[in-house]
């Protein structure tokens, strides 16, 4: 009876919720879809009663530090257990939340993968990926072969005797996913989002970053002995002749292409970045018809005429270049880079040295992983949809798709709330973000549609051929793609992620299976907890599509500019304080966050937080939220948001994330973004002279409703 009663209330709420859904004009599926999204949001009807009954409090009570004042510093509050008593796995360059939920879906991946009958039909998917991981785990056979796997590829490298045949070289090589100086990538047209079209990039260097290259810092220059001394061990173990003066030639090289690059801040700016250019005019490269024969040799046709380059000031100077270092230093480079690509999957000493530099000296990893974990990791690579469809009928109950969707529904009426009553926007760029927001289209869970690997030959007894002919298919995938149809149906994260994404091009929001699971989304807990995690998860990703650079782009995904003059400067005004209060931020000494690299991000944390708070609230249907552990429901979201993002990072590894990580720090997600938030204000008393208090004219809020405009805008509709 007492059940009974409670979900009775709960019904009515439900019906409270979506009747101001449905005033507010925010419904962005059919009605009844909706209410049935609400109702199992609501009520938890596909969930135990037992659960619903006595809701968990959903927050990390064990983490919580009391003796810190969360006026003070929330993330040390929220998270100041658990950073005193968690190490980082030494296998892990960094601990998070995300590593957490990853290691325990690895695990879960593993059991697939190892619960398949090796007798499966031959030629059959899961055939396919238990030859894959049996090829990566058989240790006695890749030991046995050595480096018998790349000796084709090797002699291809040295017998090259003219600059002419390098495009088609480099072309060839890209294809295995070697590094070449620069990259192809098929993606849909900027201008045209129906479309595929090929993208002409800066590619990556053998650092993380350019700057590894170019500055004098400490760590930067040990950085760059280190790797010196690494080429010279690779390719010495590959018996390659003038070990020491390849490595000094190649070192050289990167640098003078480090010194084209652009920065990560400037290929940001998806207007910078659009260049249409004619094949026939591209710069020279060693002779007239090097383009040509490298997009020949890569899968392009030659009935294409133009691409996009993203830098062209980078492929201005790429020829001079090639044309002047010696033919035996790119030998030497495109050597290194083979070796360096593969040696995961040769030999032991082969495997030991990539994970000595790559892991231990550039992130400061003490351990080399299980095999196993690296047999799974590689599987989910080159079949990850193979295996995400094994994953998501054992790990992914319907229910959860259900729940999330009712939260975007939620979420999304929430921005559209905002849109219409924005102090920086007006009437015809209001328009215009809110019909973008009702393009905005969900990709929850997994895909309808599955991908084919019927065209991909795995064998047990090759593990290095398994890894190539992967390597291949992934990339006459996208290669197909050129010159066709967008299908925006189709899914490019596999469902096992454990990430989030909003596609600019395809004005998505992608929630994979793997993120909807705890802490982020626990269908057990109350939904204060789940608001703070997941809600401002999704929160996050549609800001995005309104951010510094996706806003560029209109809801049919092409970049055009649909703001005013005006209402782009007000809303510039607001970032550049972003910005600044960003680069403020010191994680480690004589380090600062880039608060010009990482604004979308913070933008998006920003706004997802003050969306999903004012959400939580919406749902609660007018009610008051229950006091649980001690917590009003407004204190448990901000916890949450808190938790969700502890972490702990090798200080080499914090280096590399600042330079080029887009998103800042988890201390500074975490109190960064509260101290923009009135509500957090609220919630804890936090008052002048708290660390974590901002003067209301110094919080900058994107998203924050103009109670103002908002009821005039409601008197008009009377």
């Amino acid at each position: 009876m007492v059940q009974m009663h409670r979900d009775h209330a709960r019904k009515r709420h439900s019906r409270l919720l979506f009747r101001r859904l449905e005033n507010s004009g925010a419904l962005v599926y059919p009605a009844a879809m909706l209410r049935k999204f609400i109702l199992a949001l609501v009520i938890g009807a596909a969930f135990p009663a037992a659960a619903m009954a006595e809701p968990r409090s959903g927050i990390d009570l064990s983490s919580i530090d009391p003796a810190v004042r969360p006026q003070e510093d929330f993330w040390q509050f929220a998270n100041g257990k658990w950073l005193a008593a968690t190490p980082i796995p030494a296998d892990r360059a960094a601990w998070d939340t995300f590593s957490v939920v990853r290691e325990a879906t690895q695990q879960q991946l593993r059991d697939v993968i190892e619960g398949i009958d090796p007798g499966s039909a031959d030629g059959s998917e899961p055939r396919k990926l238990s030859d894959l991981y049996g090829s990566f785990m058989d240790e006695a056979r890749v030991e046995a072969a050595g480096l018998d796997g790349l000796r084709d590829e090797l002699r291809r490298i040295h017998d090259l005797h003219d600059k002419a045949a390098l495009p088609a070289l480099f072309a060839y090589l890209s294809r295995l996913q070697v590094r070449i100086p620069w990259g192809l990538n098929i993606a849909p047209d900027e201008h045209d989002a129906t479309r595929y079209v090929a993208h002409l990039e800066q590619s990556s260097l053998g650092l993380p970053d350019r700057d590894y290259y170019l500055k004098d810092d400490a760590h930067f220059q040990a950085i760059r002995t280190a790797y010196r001394d690494h080429i010279v061990k690779l390719l010495t173990l590959a018996g390659e002749p003038a070990a020491d003066t390849s490595a000094d030639a190649i070192v050289a090289l990167e640098t003078a292409l480090a010194r084209l690059q652009w920065t990560r801040v400037e290929n940001r700016d998806p207007l910078k970045t659009y260049n249409k250019r004619d094949i026939a005019a591209l710069p020279a490269l060693v002779g007239n018809d090097d383009w040509p024969s490298y997009l020949s040799a890569g899968g392009v046709g030659a009935d294409v005429d133009t691409l996009i380059v993203a830098q062209p000031s980078y492929f201005d100077g790429v020829g001079g270049v090639l044309r002047e270092v010696p033919l035996a230093t790119w030998q030497a480079y495109l050597t290194y880079n083979l070796l360096s690509a593969y040696a995961p999957y040769l030999s032991a000493p082969y495997v030991a040295e990539d994970f000595a530099f790559e892991q231990h000296t550039l992130r400061g990893v003490p351990e080399i992983q299980p095999r196993w974990k690296r047999g799974v990791s590689l599987t989910d690579r080159l079949l990850s949809f193979a295996l995400g469809r094994l994953y998501v009928e054992r790990y992914f109950p319907p229910a959860s798709k259900a729940r999330a969707d009712a939260m975007i529904a939620n979420l999304i009426a929430v921005y559209r709330e905002s849109i219409s009553t924005l102090d920086w926007m007006g009437p015809e760029t209001r328009r215009q973000a809110l019909d973008k927001l009702a393009a905005i289209r969900p990709m929850i869970g997994n895909p309808d549609k599955w991908r084919d690997y019927s065209g991909l030959a795995i064998r047990r007894d090759d593990l290095v051929g398994n890894v190539m002919r992967g390597r291949r298919f992934i990339y006459d995938f996208w290669m197909a793609k050129l010159g066709r149809e967008v299908d925006r149906a189709e899914w490019f994260t596999a469902p096992q992620t454990v990430n989030a994404f909003y596609s600019a091009s395809r004005n998505q929001i992608v929630f994979p299976a793997g993120i909807l699971q705890p802490p982020f989304f626990d269908a057990g807990a109350d939904d204060a907890a789940n608001y703070g995690g997941i809600g401002t998860v999704i929160g996050h990703e549609i800001s995005h599509a309104f951010d510094d650079q996706g806003s560029r782009f209109d809801g049919e995904g092409n970049l055009r500019n649909w703001w005013t003059e005006e209402d782009r400067e007000r809303f510039e005004g607001k970032t550049r304080s972003l910005v600044a209060q960003y680069d403020a931020f010191s994680p480690l000494p004589g380090y600062h966050v880039n608060g010009a690299l990482t604004l979308g991000e913070n933008v998006a944390d920003n706004a997802g937080l003050a969306i999903a708070e004012r959400a939580y609230r919406l749902s609660l249907g007018g009610c008051p939220a229950p006091v649980i552990d001690s917590y009003t429901g407004a204190q448990r979201l901000f916890i949450s948001f808190a938790q969700i993002w502890h972490d702990k990072v090798r200080d080499a590894f914090r280096i590399e994330r600042l330079k080029v990580d887009p998103h800042s720090p988890g201390q500074f997600r975490a109190d960064g973004t509260l101290r923009n938030q009135s509500a957090f204000v609220d919630a804890f008393a936090v008052k002048p002279g708290d660390a974590m208090y901002l003067p209301p004219d110094q919080r900058i809020s994107l998203w924050q409703v103009d109670r103002e405009v908002m009821c005039k805008e409601k008197e008009k509709a009377r």
